[in-house]
């Protein structure tokens, strides 16, 4: 289990994650459906979050959803490195209706992210649209994870931006598999 609690002037964030748990989820941000696309996050990986966000809603979200990203990012990170018996690459596309969202990653410990064909305008409820993209950008970047989300299909914003959480939420449980056979899965030797 990694904690960690991050106080700035425009958030203050506590938060708890353990890689290895059971999907289970107590995440409370002020901000409804990103906190249901948390779930559904933990809930696909697999992983253990419990998170409480308290930002600066009344100016905007984005503090939130950016700090959020970059607790959780720096939570992986502490979890995952140094890489040894995983996977380490893993790829996969959820669908959601009509929506179709594949993820590609590798837990490199070089921090990239491919962000493409999503819409950058508009809201589901008051959630900002473009606050997708800065969210998995704080994640990458703290993680230090080589992160590629494509939207394959879609019209429903709301339905894309969920199989894009879900379709992370799976490449990273099958990144994380152990595997005995594998030492240090590349290579240079290390990671």
């Amino acid at each position: 289990m990694k904690i960690l609690n991050r106080k700035t002037k425009e958030t203050d964030i506590s938060a708890e994650l353990e890689i290895y748990g059971s999907g289970i989820a107590q995440i409370s941000t002020g901000i409804g459906f990103f906190d249901h696309m948390l779930e559904a996050l933990t809930k696909h990986s697999l992983i253990d979050l419990k998170l409480v966000c308290k930002g600066d809603l009344e100016v905007d979200f984005h503090h939130s959803v950016e700090d959020v990203g970059i607790v959780i990012g720096t939570l992986l990170k502490e979890a995952i490195y140094p890489v040894r018996g995983i996977e380490r690459f893993a790829d996969g596309i959820v669908v959601m209706d009509e929506a179709a969202v594949s993820c590609a990653l590798d837990l490199s410990n070089r921090a990239f992210l491919v962000y493409e064909n999503f819409s950058q305008t508009g809201k589901v409820g008051e959630f900002d649209v473009e606050l997708v993209e800065e969210f998995f950008r704080a994640v990458a970047f703290n993680a230090n994870i080589t992160l590629h989300l494509s939207k394959v299909r879609g019209k429903n914003t709301h339905h894309i931006i969920e199989a894009t959480f879900k379709a992370f939420a799976l490449a990273l449980r099958r990144a994380l598999k152990e595997n005995s056979r594998i030492n240090t899965p590349s290579t240079k030797g290390v990671l």
